[in-house]
């Protein structure tokens, strides 16, 4: 009996389209990981197991528009099952340690700051927002940006530079000190 055939060596990018969404979104993608881990490392392994089991069903995704809600609801699915399936690893003692490490930042205070940022940015006029919610929100480069709003590289570059001295102006994002 002969052993079966590998598709996989004779045909090594069987899903071309599969290669080029992940080297276009792949940044976007871990950024989302990132967000549901604590860890880095944990996140590019929650997106790799994400995307390899999109890869098994890239030929059964009738909407390949709509990708990225497919990873996403795939990493949060992965990431549930693995906070379901975590094995616990702590053990009763008779002292409690103390660590000398100084408290953390307040993640209430790290909210209100991202928030603060949100409406400045909102207060921003529409195109200089689109330009700097596309540049830094969604880690597009200069030219992408320009391509994608039908303007000259240039333009981006002046109106991100404007909005960003109004966001640095801003009285609510001003550091109390």
């Amino acid at each position: 009996m002969t052993p079966p055939v590998c598709t996989l060596a004779s045909n090594p990018t069987p899903y071309p389209s599969f290669s080029a969404y992940v080297r276009t979104r792949g940044t976007v993608l871990m950024r989302t990981a990132r967000s549901l881990t604590a860890n880095p490392c944990d996140a590019e392994d929650l997106l790799q197991t994400a995307l390899a089991k999109t890869y098994v069903a890239w030929d059964r995704i009738e909407d390949h528009r709509a990708l990225d809600g497919y990873v996403r609801r795939t990493l949060v699915n992965t990431r549930t099952s693995q906070w379901r399936k975590r094995k616990v690893d702590e053990f009763s003692c008779d002292e409690i340690p103390e660590t000398e490490e100084p408290p953390a930042a307040d993640p209430a205070e790290a909210q209100a700051l991202r928030d603060a940022m949100w409406r400045a940015v909102t207060r921003l006029p529409d195109r200089q927002r689109a330009m700097v919610v596309l540049r830094y929100y969604e880690d597009l480069s200069e030219v992408q940006t320009a391509e994608l709003l039908g303007v000259s590289v240039g333009t981006v570059k002046s109106a991100v530079s404007r909005a960003l001295r109004k966001l640095r102006e801003d009285p609510e994002l001003t550091p109390v000190r």
